[in-house]
């Protein structure tokens, strides 16, 4: 705080320098003029001289009349004079008055009659400028409605907060009469710990003079409409005197409660758009439905709910099984998701279980009548309809539950289950606009998860007709042991059409065949089991491998839109020889005892389907305990690393020939598989033992 703050009204002038207006009274310039009895001037005050003209020495002493009247209105003067004196009643207005310059000068008079203490009676005249009084009253009049008639709330305040004026509109928005703000300390009216911040600030404007404008916006309810909510922007200056001494600050109160809601609704529309917009883009990423229920899940969580829990009808995934329309509604739980630790997630059913709703429950009548359901205030009877029984409404109940809502995910005009969305540790309800949100959410997923549901369908008669079409291993094999394995693309919903077989032939020989159609679905599975089956006949003949694999070209090429790769070899056990041919695909690899893993180096061939080019077969030695090993490349490439560097992962891996064909097949899948592999793989293992031929075999076959 100045100097100044501490000193007293009109004792503020500057040392050594003129006398300064301090206050209205200087603003107006009065002059005072004291007649005696018989009027003539005996006092005569500085501001006379200035506004008359007339210097003391020059006025005392003369008659008042003659000397500042037009002779024209002398009788007028006169008269009043004597009746002010006779009477000693005032008298008021407006009079020109000659100045020493010979010019006219409206002024304002007040004349009263004085008695000194010795019984004699005088005239006081008291006079200003009329132009000026008329415009400071003017001011003051605009200035007094001004501040009674606007919304605006207005308060002054001295240097220690405490209230000096109010006006009208900050009355109605205290719901505290002016007169009961008067004297009170800014915080002994508006109480709320809110309020903080805007007492700081108020001093901050006392000691600095800089203004705050619109820098608190205060919400809450006001006692003069207590049953809306509105909310306040407060704004401070330093009010001060003509010569800069602090007199206390102006607190303006302005309802700024549409400007409020308009930037509440604004903030909720983009908050309805950026979680629309995450929802978009992380819903649906893969088709499987239960990851896309999670994804649902996960979106809610927490910018939504506290806990969500997306359940689907027991008969949408099992079609075999179909809805039931009396009795208990069968969902399947497919995904929860909460935001910290709470027992309302433990009254959700855990994914995968499968859990009967009455009629009665929220669960079932959402889906049956195919409308959300908003509870933004659940109470103990509402939470006995959330829960599937007595103990989960407990659970919810223990956990502060007290807002709900259930969207049914419907999409293509069927609905497939429901998402339930709960709030406990946030305080807020739900309202209309959460519903629109989690409507929107719903029905995305709701689409996501019925072309899961699709796609699902299509791949398991896929799959079903590829194992179908895959071999069951003979139960003995002359000089051979084999072991072998089909694994579905782990990331896609469409099988491949990889195969392998295991074919015995005339004379005690084994043909191990591996080959990959090109492309994925019923399609592919179907090519494929065509492809086997034409293999099958063809290794009947006994024919070389390249031949056998120039049939199956040939019959490649008139399969519209498919080539494939394969491999075919013949092991011969008399002569402990393997007869291997390739079209374009990956070489085997051949583990000698003793010696470490190798790929066979054969001439690739061309996929059949190409169409005229020969193939070739290499014969290769295999000793006992020898094996071959025969994969699609689905095994070994991936998107992250070269092909070669994956083969030398598949030599290392099969580095271990002491273990059995099982334990290989296992730790190959095991270690080179990923679950976002895009392919499908099949592998077979060949090992060769002791042969020992039927007497009635004929030895030159």
């Amino acid at each position: 705080m100045s100097a100044a703050e501490g000193r007293p009204a009109g004792t503020d002038q500057p040392e050594g320098g003129p006398p300064q207006p301090s206050g209205l009274m200087d603003l107006l310039g009065v002059a005072a003029v004291l007649l005696d009895a018989d009027g003539r001037i005996v006092l005569w005050s500085p501001q006379a001289e200035d506004l008359f003209g007339y210097t003391a020495a020059e006025a005392l002493g003369q008659y008042a009349a003659p000397l500042l009247v037009q002779e024209e209105h002398w009788d007028l003067v006169l008269r009043k004079f004597a009746e002010v004196m006779a009477t000693g009643q005032s008298w008021a207005g407006a009079f020109p008055v000659r100045r020493k310059d010979g010019t006219t000068r409206l002024v304002e008079l007040r004349n009263t009659r004085l008695l000194d203490d010795r019984g004699d009676l005088y005239a006081l005249g008291l006079a200003t400028d009329s132009p000026t009084l008329r415009e400071v009253e003017r001011d003051l009049a605009l200035s007094t409605r001004l501040i009674s008639q606007s919304p605006i709330g207005l308060a002054i305040l001295d240097t220690d907060l405490r209230y000096v004026a109010v006006n009208p509109a900050l009355e109605r928005m205290h719901g505290v009469p002016a007169k009961d703000h008067l004297g009170r300390h800014y915080r002994e009216v508006v109480t709320s710990a809110k309020f903080d911040g805007p007492e700081t600030a108020m001093r901050q404007v006392l000691r600095t003079g800089v203004p705050l404008v619109d820098q608190f916006t205060i919400v809450g309810r006001s006692p003069s409409d207590p049953g809306n909510e509105h909310a306040w922007s407060l704004s401070f200056y330093r009010l001060e005197d003509s010569q800069g001494r602090v007199l206390g600050v102006a607190d303006l109160v302005v309802d700024v409660t549409d400007r409020y809601q308009a930037a509440v609704e604004a903030a909720q529309a983009r908050r309805r758009l950026a979680l629309i917009a995450d929802g978009t883009a992380r819903i649906g990423t893969t088709l499987e439905v239960a990851r896309t229920a999670g994804e649902l899940a996960e979106v809610t969580v927490p910018q939504l709910a506290d806990v969500a829990a997306v359940d689907v009808l027991d008969s949408v995934l099992e079609e075999h099984r179909p809805a039931h329309e009396d009795g208990p509604t069968l969902f399947r739980a497919l995904a929860v998701e909460a935001a910290y630790p709470t027992e309302a997630a433990e009254a959700a059913d855990p994914p995968g279980h499968l859990a009967a709703y009455d009629a009665d429950r929220l669960a079932t009548e959402c889906v049956r009548t195919g409308r959300p359901i908003l509870i933004p205030h659940a109470d103990d009877a509402d939470r006995a309809r959330i829960a599937r029984d007595e103990h989960a409404a407990g659970l919810l109940a223990r956990a502060g539950v007290h807002s709900y809502m259930l969207v049914p995910l419907t999409a293509r005009g069927h609905i497939l289950g429901f998402l339930g969305l709960t709030r406990a540790r946030n305080p807020q309800p739900f309202d209309e606009d959460d519903l629109a949100i989690a409507s929107d959410l719903a029905s995305r997923a709701a689409v996501c998860i019925d072309n899961a549901r699709a796609h699902q369908r299509v791949r398991n008669a896929a799959e079903t007709l590829q194992r179908s079409l895959l071999p069951d291993h003979p139960p003995s094999l002359p000089g051979l042991q084999v072991a072998s394995r089909y694994r579905p693309a782990q990331a896609s919903y469409e099988v491949g059409g990889d195969w392998y077989d295991v074919l015995p032939l005339e004379g005690g020989k084994t043909a191990l065949v591996v080959g990959d159609v090109m492309g994925s679905g019923i399609d592919a599975a179907a090519t494929m089991g065509r492809l086997r089956a034409a293999t099958s006949a063809f290794a009947d003949l006994d024919l070389d491998p390249s031949q056998i694999l120039q049939h199956l070209d040939k019959i490649t090429s008139g399969l519209e839109h498919y080539i494939a790769t394969c491999v075919y070899a013949v092991y011969d056990p008399r002569r402990a020889e393997c007869h291997i041919a390739t079209a374009g695909h990956l070489p085997p690899v051949l583990v000698r005892s003793g010696k470490p893993p190798e790929l066979l180096d054969l001439p690739t061939g061309t996929p059949l389907g190409v169409g005229g080019v020969p193939f070739e077969t290499t014969t290769v030695g295999l000793g006992p305990g020898d094996q071959l090993v025969l994969y699609t490349d689905g095994l070994v490439e991936t998107r992250h690393h070269s092909i070669d560097e994956r083969l030398e992962t598949l030599l290392h891996l099969l580095d271990a020939p002491d273990r059995s064909l099982e334990e290989t097949c296992d730790r190959l899948l095991h270690e080179l598989r990923r679950p976002d592999d895009p392919d499908d793989v099949a592998l077979l293992i060949a090992r060769t033992q002791p042969f020992a031929p039927e007497p009635d075999d004929n030895p030159q076959q």
